[in-house]
C-alpha cells in the first residue's frame, strides 16, 4: 500500500478570471482569483474525487505563492513537493470568456517559479510513495524542467508506479508565438514533435485532444498521428473529441476514431472550456487508478469535463465525488448546469473547504447593547471599538492558535478587531441585520452584492431574524424576501451564510416551533451553511430541529447555540441538552462573557489587561463546559 494515489508535476499559477462575460479581455473590469495550472488543477480535481493526491511544483515566496499553498492544503492536496522559490514570482494567468468559442488568456510566466523546477527538487522517496505520477507537456519544453520531469517518471517506473502524460500543448509556452497568442492551441512544429516523441515510451497513459495528438504524432490527420504515437509507445491513448466525448485505444488504433472504447457523454451548455481538459483528466485518473474499466473511466472523465465547461473558473468548477454520483443518479435537468439550483447546492456544500467539528464562538457583534451601555455610563461610542479589540485578545488567549474557536464581530463598531482577526485561523462571523429590526432590515443597505463583494472570503455572513411560524403573511413575506436576497448575495460572492432565528421573542414556542421555521426556509430555497438557534430545553425540540436540517440539507455545517444573555447556570443546562446532538457543533455566546466587564472597563474601574483576563476566564469556562457536555453525551444522531 502506498501513501499517495497520484503525484502531478508542473505548472502552478494564480488564475485571474474576468467576471464580465461576453466581452473582450481588454474590457474586463474585475477578476476572480483561483488557483490554476494543469497539474495543480488535476491535483485538486482528483482530491475532490477521493484520491490521495500531491503536487510537485514551485511557487514564489510571496502572497500568491502562499495563496496557492493554502488552497492546496484546503483542497486536501499533499504539498510536500511544493517548493517555495525565494528568487522568482508565482506565475499568473489572465483569462476571459468572450463567447462560446473564444476564451482569451495571457500567461505571465517570464522566469516564473514553476519553470525553475529542477532535478534536485525530485525526491526519490516521495516519488516512491505514489501509485502514479502524472505530468503535462509544458514542463517538457525547457531543459531544466524536462530533466526534472523525466527523473520523476523514471523513478516512478522503477518503483512500479503508473505514469501518465497529458500533452497539454500550448504553442506560446513552447516559444512558438507571442504573449498575445495564449488562446492558440496548435502550431505545427517538428522541433516540438521531436521533443515529445523522445519521451512517449515512458508513459502508460497518454491523453490529448486531436490537435495535441497531431503535435505528438507529427501529422494533422488524427488517425495517422495516433498510429505514429503507437509506434513509439504502448500506452493507452485517450483522444478527447470535444462535444463527441473521448475514445481510448488500449492497443490497436483501428480504422476510425469510432473503433476506440468510449464512455457515455453529457450534452451540456458550453460556458467556459478553459480547464475542461484538466477536469476530464481528473475523472479519468479517478477511474484508472480505481481499476475501473475504460468505459467507466471515460464516463467519469466526460462528466467532470462537462462540469468544467459549465462553470466559471477551472479548479472551482470540478465536482466532488458525492456531486458526481448525484449527477449520475439524477441526470441532467438543464444543459446549463450552473443554473441547476439543486446541483449547485451540492457542488457548493460538498466542496467547501475547512472543517469545524467544534465551534466555541465568542459573540461580540453587539451594537445596540454596547451603545446603550456607553450611554448609560456616560462615555463616547468611540470606546466600543477598542473594547472589541480586547474581546479578540481574550479569544486568542484562550484559543492559543488551536482549531475550533471563533468570533462574531461587526465592522461598524468593531472594524479594527475584524482586521486584526484576519488570517489568524479563527472562524469569523459578521452580522448584517439592523439591530432589533422586525420586519428584518439590513444594516449594510439594499445593494447587497456590491457590499458583500468587499468582504474577505473567510468571513461568514450572519443575520438575525425574529421569525415565528405564526407571523402574519405580510411580515412573513417581507422577512423571507430579505433573507432570500441576502442568501443569494452571499452565495454569489462565495461567502458562507449563517441564519440565526429567534422565534421565542415573538410568540410562544413548543417543541415543533424551531423545526417549522427551519423547514420553511428550506421550502423557499434558503440553504444556510450554519444555523444559530436559541437554547431549547427539551430533547424533542432539538431532535425535531436537527431532523429538519438533516432531511433537507445533509451537508449543512451545523448549529451553534446562542446565549440570549442567559446566566451561566442556565447556559450550562442548555449545553448539556444540545451537546447530545451531533448536528450541534458548539455555541456562540456574548453578553454572558462581556457585559459586566464592559461596564467596569468603560467606567474605568479596570484596565485593559484586567478586562482581557476577566473575559478570557469566562470564555474559557464556557469552552470547558461545552467540551465536558460533549464528552459526557458522546453526541446523538
Amino acid at each position: 500500500m502506498k501513501r499517495l494515489d497520484v503525484i502531478t508535476i508542473g505548472r502552478s499559477s494564480v488564475d485571474l478570471y474576468g467576471t464580465q462575460i461576453g466581452g473582450r479581455l481588454e474590457d474586463m473590469a474585475s477578476f476572480k482569483k483561483y488557483i490554476g495550472g494543469s497539474p495543480t488543477n488535476m491535483a485538486c480535481g482528483t482530491a475532490r474525487l477521493g484520491l490521495k493526491s500531491a503536487l510537485i511544483t514551485r511557487v514564489g515566496d510571496e502572497h500568491m505563492g502562499r495563496f496557492i499553498r493554502e488552497k492546496l492544503v484546503a483542497e486536501g492536496v499533499d504539498v510536500q513537493g511544493v517548493i517555495t522559490d525565494p528568487e522568482r514570482l508565482t506565475a499568473l494567468v489572465l483569462l476571459g470568456v468572450r463567447d462560446q468559442e473564444q476564451f482569451p488568456l495571457i500567461f505571465y510566466r517570464e522566469n516564473c517559479a514553476d519553470m525553475a523546477l529542477c532535478e534536485d527538487d525530485i525526491d526519490p522517496d516521495f516519488i516512491a510513495s505514489a501509485r502514479c505520477v502524472t505530468v503535462t507537456g509544458t514542463h517538457l519544453s525547457h531543459p531544466k524542467t524536462r530533466a526534472a520531469v523525466l527523473k520523476a517518471v523514471r523513478l516512478a517506473r522503477d518503483a512500479g508506479a503508473k505514469t501518465a502524460l497529458d500533452i497539454d500543448y500550448r504553442p506560446n509556452l513552447w516559444g512558438l508565438s507571442g504573449h498575445g497568442d495564449g488562446e492558440n492551441r496548435f502550431i505545427a512544429s517538428d522541433a516540438v514533435t521531436k521533443e515529445l516523441q523522445a519521451t512517449l515510451h515512458l508513459f502508460d497513459l497518454i491523453v490529448g485532444t486531436e490537435q495535441e495528438f497531431h503535435i505528438a504524432g507529427g501529422v494533422t490527420d488524427t488517425l495517422e498521428a495516433l498510429e505514429n504515437v503507437r509506434v513509439i509507445s504502448n500506452a493507452t491513448l485517450v483522444c478527447k473529441r470535444g462535444p463527441m466525448g473521448a475514445v481510448a485505444f488500449a492497443d490497436k488504433i483501428g480504422k476510425s476514431l469510432d473503433d476506440g472504447i468510449s464512455g457515455p457523454g453529457f450534452a451540456v451548455d458550453v460556458f467556459n472550456v478553459l480547464g475542461a481538459g484538466d477536469g476530464f483528466m481528473s475523472g479519468l485518473l479517478k477511474g484508472w487508478l480505481s481499476d475501473a474499466d475504460w468505459e467507466t473511466s471515460l464516463k467519469y472523465a466526460n462528466a467532470c469535463g462537462a462540469f468544467a465547461v459549465s462553470r466559471h473558473g477551472c479548479t472551482p468548477a470540478y465536482p466532488s465525488w458525492d456531486e458526481l454520483q448525484f449527477f449520475f443518479d439524477r441526470g441532467i435537468k438543464t444543459p446549463e448546469l450552473r443554473n441547476d439550483a439543486e446541483l449547485e447546492q451540492i457542488h457548493w456544500s460538498t466542496n467547501r473547504t475547512g472543517s469545524w467539528p467544534e465551534m466555541r464562538v465568542f459573540a461580540f457583534d453587539h451594537r445596540m447593547q454596547l451603545e446603550d451601555l456607553a450611554d448609560d455610563v456616560g462615555v463616547s461610542h468611540d470606546r466600543i471599538g477598542p473594547f472589541k479589540e480586547l474581546c479578540l485578545r481574550a479569544v486568542q488567549n484562550v484559543s492559543g492558535g488551536r482549531d475550533g474557536y471563533g468570533i462574531l464581530c461587526d465592522r461598524r463598531l468593531g472594524r479594527d478587531a475584524l482586521y486584526a482577526a484576519a488570517g489568524t485561523g479563527l472562524w469569523i462571523g459578521r452580522p448584517v441585520e439592523l439591530p432589533g429590526s422586525r420586519p428584518l432590515e439590513l444594516e449594510i443597505g439594499p445593494d447587497l452584492g456590491t457590499k458583500l463583494a468587499e468582504w474577505p472570503v473567510e468571513h461568514v455572513v450572519k443575520v438575525l431574524c425574529f421569525y415565528h411560524p405564526d407571523d402574519d403573511d405580510v411580515t412573513k413575506a417581507d422577512q423571507e424576501a430579505t433573507i432570500i436576497r441576502l442568501a443569494n448575495a452571499a452565495r454569489g460572492n462565495g461567502l458562507e451564510f449563517l441564519l440565526e432565528v429567534i422565534p421565542s421573542k415573538v410568540r410562544d414556542c413548543d417543541d415543533e416551533t424551531t423545526a417549522k421555521v427551519i423547514k420553511r426556509f428550506y421550502e423557499i430555497g434558503v440553504y444556510p451553511d450554519w444555523w444559530k438557534l436559541e437554547p431549547m430545553k427539551s430533547d424533542a425540540a432539538w431532535r425535531n430541529a436537527c431532523d429538519a436540517i438533516a432531511q433537507n440539507d445533509p451537508y449543512c455545517r451545523g448549529i451553534v447555540v446562542l446565549g440570549l444573555d442567559a446566566p451561566e447556570a442556565e447556559l450550562v443546562e442548555s449545553f448539556e441538552v444540545a451537546a447530545r446532538f451531533n448536528m450541534v457543533k458548539g455555541f456562540a455566546v456574548g453578553r454572558t462573557i462581556f457585559i459586566d466587564v464592559a461596564r467596569d472597563w468603560m467606567q474605568g474601574t479596570i484596565a485593559d489587561d484586567q478586562a482581557v483576563t476577566a473575559m478570557a476566564q469566562k470564555y474559557r469556562a464556557l469552552c470547558d463546559t461545552w467540551d465536558a457536555a460533549r464528552k459526557k453525551s458522546g453526541g446523538a444522531a
